[in-house]
């Protein structure tokens, strides 16, 4: 099987060369998947892709033209590709549903502590020579409580290492995690009341219909004004604009973000001495109570690992079986 991996990088392609084993043969774009660049799919049965690609109908039409019959999926998240027309065309699509959770858990936990201590400001403080303290006061998490949106593997992770801290638990989920129940104290409730009580939120929610733009500005409008905002899942829960208001007018504290609203034509590129082109960005990075890394919480050797691993067995599973059990549709 030829495949042909869009999105790769210095950071995950010798993990996936060490990986493969079997018929597959890896040709390796660092473009991503878009309307440019899907011609570059012709005469491949596989490609794989990952969160920056666009995989929407006119796009999957193409791909099935140019003979693609099989799409794997670097990622959890598959709202980037639209699978009920990848359904109707018979090409097969599978994810990873599953990696090093700890990876993007304590990403999170290292945006909240580094917001919280005021760790950035501190470093710049020091390069300058300034050594007061002034502004570098922060809260002990003991004892403070921490609103977790979404408790699935990530979620459920971090709640585990917040309850070490010995902070109180609140949590909203549709699906309430019963395995987590038993190991800590964990209190579900509504998200009103999550963002009513909570000194820091943190969101490991997937994106969907009921989760876009889930924080707008009457939901930050009921959190504390001390409180933490964390978001290492997707950048469209968040409505980014409402946020800036938030942060700019006082009524949270900070935000630390893995993700934003419209990072795929930002994130995973050098655009060093380049304009981004976008103003809702440059201001919400010029904020000083604003920590933002480049979709960086999955990126540890174990997380990349995981990926490989399960990336080559759905190719194997479909060049030799044609059925893998990671399939999406």
């Amino acid at each position: 099987m030829k495949i042909l991996m869009y999105s790769s990088h210095e950071f995950d392609r010798p993990i996936i060369e060490n990986a493969i084993h079997g018929k597959l043969e890896f040709v390796y774009t660092e473009q991503p998947l878009n309307q440019d660049t899907v011609e570059m799919a012709e005469g491949f049965e596989a490609i794989s892709l990952f969160t920056p690609d666009n995989a929407s109908a006119a796009i999957l039409e193409k791909l099935y033209f140019y003979g693609v019959r099989y799409i794997t999926l670097r990622s959890v998240a598959y709202d980037y590709i639209d699978l009920k027309r990848a359904r109707a065309l018979g090409i097969k699509v599978a994810n990873v549903p599953a990696y090093s959770p700890y990876s993007v858990a304590e990403h999170a936990v290292s945006l909240l502590m580094a917001l919280n201590r005021k760790i950035v400001l501190g470093q710049n403080l020091m390069n300058v020579g300034d050594y007061r303290l002034d502004h570098l006061i922060g809260f002990d998490l003991h004892g403070k409580k921490i609103g977790i949106i979404g408790t699935g593997k990530i979620g459920a992770a971090f709640a585990k290492i917040m309850h070490g801290f010995g902070c109180s638990i609140l949590a909203h989920d549709p699906v309430e995690n019963e395995e987590l129940k038993q190991l800590i104290d964990i209190d579900y409730t509504t998200l009103e009341d999550v963002c009513i009580n909570s000194d820091a939120i943190s969101v490991h929610c997937p994106l969907n219909k009921e989760t876009k733009y889930m924080f707008h500005k009457s939901i930050f409008s009921l959190m504390k004004k001390e409180v933490i905002f964390i978001n290492t899942a997707r950048g469209k829960i968040v409505n980014t604009e409402d946020l800036i208001d938030a942060l700019q007018h006082g009524n949270i504290s900070a935000a630390g973000l893995d993700s934003y609203e419209n990072d795929k034509k930002i994130f995973f590129r050098n655009l060093i001495d380049k304009n981004v082109g976008d103003e809702i960005y440059a201001i919400l990075r010029s904020l000083p109570n604003v920590l933002i890394t480049g979709h960086q919480g999955f990126l540890t050797n174990e997380a990349l690992q995981g990926i490989a691993t399960t990336t080559i067995a759905n190719l194997n599973a479909w060049a030799y079986n044609g059925i893998c059990e990671n399939e999406l549709n």
